[in-house]
């Protein structure tokens, strides 16, 4: 197993919310733009509100959480306790729920669209939770 600097999981974890973030927009993106006017404002509406309802009340407080946790370990670590182990039972579950709704034809692109919004956007603002702490405590030169 690889072992880095506590800052490098920080910096891994931002890296990948953000990216994640910017992901699920993207495949909104490309569902949005074959929607008409009125479902299109909904879904970017919809989406913005989810958004920030999940980041104020969710993924904020978690992010702070996973860099109280990092930040508590000493010397090098596993490269992948980025995230707890429990945690990514949950990203599987997530994953293939997402592939699941986004190749059925039960669920309209209209109404998943709103939802990867929402949620890629406050996987994208809580990232800086991360860049933020590294940034503040000048750990981002030694990442």
């Amino acid at each position: 197993m690889p072992k880095v600097n506590k800052n490098i999981l920080i910096l891994t974890s931002g890296i990948m919310w953000s990216g994640v973030g910017i992901f699920l927009n993207s495949l909104a993106y490309k569902w949005i733009v074959l929607l008409s006017l009125n479902e299109t404002i909904f879904a970017i509406i919809a989406g913005l509100l989810l958004g920030s309802a999940i980041a104020y009340f969710g993924f904020n407080g978690l992010a702070n959480k996973n860099v109280n946790r990092i930040n508590q370990y000493q010397g090098k670590v596993c490269f992948w306790a980025f995230q707890k182990w429990t945690t990514y039972v949950l990203i599987i579950f997530m994953m293939s729920l997402g592939i699941f709704m986004r190749n059925t034809p039960l669920i309209p692109k209209f109404l998943l669209s709103p939802i990867y919004i929402g949620i890629g956007l406050s996987l994208f603002v809580a990232s800086f939770r991360y860049y933020l702490f590294l940034f503040k405590n000048g750990s981002y030169k030694n990442a």
